[in-house]
């Protein structure tokens, strides 16, 4: 998030776009309400009708993948009006001519054809947005999980700046993590391309950096994504997987190449609390130990990094995390000779400028939000206060692109994933816990009334639901939260995985898989 999750509550508009914020995000969601209160116009950009669509002064409809077309449109009436910021883009901003001119065919109308919203809608949705004092974009992975998840944020990132709705109090372009801790990991280097803090594998400089840290020889070449790890293991010269606390066997696309890639492997090791559909394909499983368990830190979905305190000793032959890793290492002949956390985080912020004054001293109490590069330095509230990270902010000129997949005769529904209140991602800890799990104790699949007439099909009938790499039954729950000619399906469930179902083709640039839309048929069950 580059503001901090407290300003949104003063914020007088915000758009929430391809997050579920109160099933997903609750303590976000109170934020919003309370902005709400406080008068300021809720904006929801959703296909379906969910909660938060009920308090918005505006919700909208978009059809699936269209995000990039309806905010080229708001951006298209942004300038036609003027109501644009041009003192911030000349100031802060290059590339403002390029977006121009490929927005000018994005006119209403023009997006009305695309999305399915009302071109007066999206005139309005412009007026609220960048008549506002301080406007907030908040999404979640209903913009990133797409072909063209990059070109979603780059569009939301235009409209922040086209605005000048960056940089300051209450504004800013939020993304919601999807997980406990994501922020963390991605942080701490958790990814292909980077060492920790985002510092890139492939500069030579960064390269000798963490060798004389780390005393090893490393390489410059960027690695592989979750899943080009699959398709590696498939078809490719990847022989072995060591997984921590990570369930593909629930949370990644087309749920069969995924058993058949990791039951492929030579050696699959798998580390969690929990014995998920993942651990039970591992030739070994390491009984990592919860977050009641061990000290550390988790960094949030705001940048906030916060201590968490060891309650009680691990049950049974449990560990935590660091503990296990270390032990590995150790007898692969890398020493790791850290003894507590408290020195592994004192290594992160030598190596780490973000977290270079973060101390567990000074993590007492409510944390710092990085960047935060001295001891002295109080954290940072929000970011790009007087300029971006690279200098001037970027436009990016980003055409409409359709998703991967997209209905046909064969397969005439579009199909969408995502969450419910009562669960938490693959559901390994929430559906362990028997009072969660009686909430919402198995999967269901949201029909359109009128769909669901047209099929036979009524509130708890089963259906077979299947796509071009699978098939499954769920039960039928007949609503109008969704459209004609749109089913929705939580993924937490994997007697019931929404994830047969979806596509594994990726994002060209991120490499994320196009979870949240794909052509499926419907079928009622006799």
């Amino acid at each position: 998030m580059t503001n901090s999750i407290a300003e949104l509550e003063n914020a007088d508009c915000i758009l929430v776009i391809g997050s579920n914020t109160t099933s997903s995000h609750p303590l976000i969601a109170m934020r919003i309400f309370r902005a709400k209160q406080k008068g300021a116009r809720l904006i929801v950009a959703d296909p379906r009708r969910i909660q938060l669509a009920l308090m918005a002064d505006l919700h909208v409809r978009h059809n699936l993948g269209t995000d990039v077309a309806l905010i080229n449109a708001m951006m298209h009436v942004i300038i036609k009006e003027g109501w644009h910021n041009q003192a911030f883009i000349d100031e802060r901003t290059e590339g403002f001519e390029d977006l121009k001119k490929i927005l000018d065919a994005y006119t209403p109308e023009k997006a009305a054809e695309i999305t399915g919203v009302a071109a007066d809608d999206i005139i309005r949705m412009a007026e609220y947005y960048a008549k506002a004092k301080a406007g907030s974009i908040v999404y979640c992975m209903g913009i990133t999980q797409h072909t063209t998840g990059v070109d979603n944020v780059r569009t939301l990132a235009n409209l922040s700046m086209i605005t000048g709705h960056i940089g300051r109090e209450s504004t800013g372009v939020n993304p919601l993590r999807g997980q406990n801790n994501v922020q963390g990991a991605c942080d701490m280097g958790g990814l292909p391309n980077v060492y920790p803090a985002y510092q890139a594998v492939t500069d030579p400089d960064n390269k000798k950096k963490f060798e004389s840290a780390w005393n090893a020889a490393l390489s410059d070449k960027v690695g592989l994504t979750v899943s080009e790890m699959m398709s590696g293991l498939s078809h490719g010269p990847l022989k072995a997987l060591y997984i921590l606390g990570e369930n593909p066997m629930v949370s990644d696309p087309d749920t069969a190449h995924v058993e058949k890639a990791l039951k492929s492997a030579e050696l699959l090791v798998v580390q969690d609390i929990f014995l998920t559909e993942t651990a039970r394909l591992a030739h070994v499983v390491l009984p990592g130990a919860t977050f009641a368990e061990k000290d550390g830190t988790f960094s949030n979905t705001e940048r906030r990094v916060m201590r968490v305190r060891k309650a009680i000793d691990p049950v049974g032959n449990a560990k935590a995390d660091w503990e296990i890793i270390k032990e590995i290492s150790n007898r692969f002949g890398y020493p790791m000779e850290y003894g507590t956390p408290e020195e592994i985080m004192k290594e992160i912020s030598s190596v780490t400028p973000s977290y270079g004054g973060i101390t567990y001293q000074r993590l007492d109490g409510e944390g710092l939000l990085w960047p935060c590069p001295t001891t002295d330095h109080p954290g940072t509230k929000f970011l790009h206060k007087d300029k971006f990270v690279r200098g001037k902010g970027l436009f990016y000129a980003v055409e409409f692109k359709p998703p991967a997949e997209v209905v046909d005769e064969e397969f005439p529904f579009w199909f969408t994933t995502g969450r419910v209140f009562a669960h938490y991602h693959t559901g390994t800890m929430t559906r362990n816990c028997p009072t969660l799990d009686s909430e919402i104790h198995e999967g269901f699949l949201e029909v359109n009334p009128g769909d669901a007439e047209g099929l036979g099909l009524r509130h708890g009938d089963a259906v077979n639901i299947s796509s071009r790499r699978g098939l499954m039954t769920a039960k039928t729950m007949v609503t109008d939260r969704v459209t004609k000619g749109v089913v929705f399906m939580p993924f937490h469930f994997a007697e019931s995985s929404a994830n047969v179902l979806t596509n594994t083709v990726l994002d060209p640039v991120c490499k994320i898989p196009e979870l949240k839309v794909c052509a499926v048929r419907l079928e009622k069950v006799a």
